[in-house]
Formats: structure tokens, C-alpha cells, sequence
């Protein structure tokens, strides 16, 4: 008898902004959107300010199976209190953080298949005292991880990107490329297109720095010093790498049938064609770690939570592509 894959576990995110309702609208979807079962972990109360539907709170990530057909399966954290929509506070930021511990755990333990994170605001977190510079960090360190290994990729259906530097300032970006930083996340990139997409001989696109990819050292020298060799390294280790390519004419559909993923210098230059491509439905997945996570690529939007405007597309996305991975690293 085959057993039965246990469900994904998904973090409410912070309950005054949108995770909420777009998980609770992914649940809605789910037989539409061909949706594997999945947890919510997080406050009943806040999801029940914002959506009418059947929630079954739950004290076994077991049973989230067996009532996921009929209700949204949640297991509930510490009572937050009254989380009004779109007026975060520090009670909020709590529980946001202890949706993301316990989702975590259960993942790491093997009682949840895959991650998956909603939405949660930095500036809270910050203000309880969360030392990370985001969700990504600190599931890697739970999960035994340095950081440096955990790799930020961003995916839609026809452009996958990865930022080899992110949340730093543009100054500081020539700095921080490093031939050796180069390596280590293309081969990171390279594994888990294997591994987690089933891309069995992946092509890697890597980004220049400087305009036209530094016009033969006219316009900088960063391509030729630190990328160009870079480039010759992995493909003396026989990874399938093109570039240093200008990056203003690498994301056209013709530019894009020629790799699996961009490698980009910087944070804008990779999140800037994924968001024009796929708003409202790119998936920001980390690499490199022993779980599957996926995350929505958007934010809280506390502009418009609980006002029935924001789509659980992304979420969808997120779910559906953090199922698919953990149904491949199951079967492999």
C-alpha cells in the first residue's frame, strides 16, 4: 500500500495582512487549481474576520488529510487576540512568528511534506525583537543551513530568476560578487533544478553587472575579472552555463528559450522581469535546504486586507509548485 504524502504546511504570514484570505481563498480553489492537501498554522479568528467558509481547527497535522475536502485544516497557535485587517501590531507580529516556528518544525519532522510561507511584515518582526533578515534565513537555520547555502529563486511558468545578492544596497553589490559566490549558487541553482523541477541537464543564464555586460571593460571590468571566470569554472564542472549576457536583452521570449533560470547580479535586476512577467503569480522558492519552502512573491498589502481585493493567485502557485517539488524528491 502506498502511504499517503502528509499535507503541506502553510504559515498564516502576519493575520493583519492578506494571508488570511488567500489562504483561506487557495482552499476555496483547491479542486479548480488541482491542489494537494495542505495545513494552515496559524489564528482561526483572524481568518474568520475575513471569509465565511468551514474551518477544522486540529491538533495532529494527521488529520489535515481527512478534513481537508470539506474544511480548511488549521492547527492554531498562541491566541493572538483581536487582529483587526490591515492594522498590524506587535500581538500580530507573534504570531505570525510562532506560525512560522511551528510550520517549520512539522515540515523538518516529516509530519508536513513541504513549506509554505504567507506574507509577513519585516518592520513588525524587527519589532519583537526577530534578528533575520527574513523568513528565508531563519528557516535555513532551523534547518541546519548557513544562510550562505539557502538560495533565493524566483519562478513563474516562463522565467525563473535568481538573485545572487538581495536585500543589500546597489552600492555594495560590486563588492559582494565574488567569483567564489558565483559558484557556489550556481551549482546550489543547478542541483535543485534537478532535483526539485526534474530538469535533468539544467541551463544556467548568468547575468552581467555593468551595462552591456561592460562592453569589454569600457564599462567596467567585473565581467571579464570576476564573471567570465566564474563561468569557465562551472562549465569545466560540466554545468551548462551561458553569459556574462547584457541584461536588457535576456528576458525576451526568444532570450528566455535559450535557459532554465537567470543568474542576476543584483536584487532588482532579477525581480524586475519576474514581476512584469508573473505579479500575481510568481513563487519565491529557496534552494539549497532539506525541506521543500515556497513563498507567494508579494507582501502583507495591509493597504487591503479585508477588503475582498486580493487574489490568492500567487498562493496557489506557491502550493501547487511546493507540492510538485516534494512529490519529486518523494519519488526520487
Amino acid at each position: 500500500m502506498v502511504p499517503t504524502p502528509a499535507p503541506l504546511a502553510v504559515s498564516i504570514g502576519d493575520p493583519a495582512g492578506i494571508g488570511p484570505e488567500i489562504i483561506a481563498g487557495a482552499w476555496e480553489r483547491r479542486h479548480e487549481a488541482g491542489l494537494p492537501p495542505f495545513l494552515a498554522i496559524g489564528d482561526a479568528r483572524s481568518i474568520r474576520a475575513v471569509w465565511d467558509g468551514p474551518i477544522a481547527v486540529l491538533s495532529d497535522p494527521a488529520s489535515a488529510a481527512a478534513a481537508f475536502d470539506g474544511a480548511l485544516p488549521l492547527i492554531q497557535v498562541d491566541d493572538p487576540g483581536e487582529i483587526l485587517p490591515g492594522e498590524p501590531n506587535l500581538a500580530g507580529a507573534r504570531c505570525a512568528l510562532d506560525s512560522l516556528e511551528l510550520a517549520a518544525g512539522i515540515t523538518r519532522q516529516g509530519m508536513a511534506s513541504a513549506l509554505v510561507t504567507g506574507p509577513v511584515s519585516k518592520a513588525q518582526l524587527f519589532a519583537i525583537g526577530f534578528t533575520y533578515p527574513g523568513q528565508t534565513e531563519f528557516v535555513a537555520e532551523r534547518c541546519g543551513i548557513s544562510p550562505a547555502n539557502a538560495v533565493m529563486m524566483l519562478a513563474g511558468p516562463s522565467l525563473r530568476t535568481v538573485p545572487l545578492t538581495v536585500h543589500v544596497p546597489l552600492a555594495e553589490v560590486p563588492r559582494l560578487v565574488t567569483a567564489d559566490l558565483i559558484i557556489t549558487r550556481a551549482r546550489i541553482t543547478a542541483r535543485a533544478l534537478t532535483r526539485d523541477y526534474g530538469i535533468e541537464n539544467p541551463r544556467l543564464a548568468i547575468a552581467g553587472l555593468n551595462p552591456h555586460a561592460g562592453e569589454q571593460g569600457t564599462l567596467g571590468r567585473e565581467e571579464m575579472e570576476i564573471i567570465r571566470p566564474a563561468i569557465e569554472a562551472l562549465r569545466a564542472e560540466g554545468i551548462d552555463v551561458i553569459g556574462p549576457l547584457p541584461a536588457d536583452t535576456m528576458f525576451h521570449p526568444a532570450a528566455r528559450a535559450r535557459y532554465d533560470v537567470a543568474l542576476c547580479m543584483y536584487h532588482d535586476q532579477a525581480l524586475i522581469p519576474l514581476k512584469a512577467l508573473h505579479f500575481d503569480d510568481g513563487v519565491n522558492v529557496t534552494l539549497g535546504l532539506p525541506i521543500v519552502r515556497t513563498s507567494p512573491d508579494h507582501g502583507t498589502a495591509f493597504d487591503i486586507a479585508g477588503k475582498r481585493l486580493a487574489t490568492p493567485s500567487a498562493m496557489i502557485a506557491a502550493i501547487r509548485m511546493a507540492g510538485e517539488c516534494a512529490a519529486r524528491r518523494a519519488a526520487g
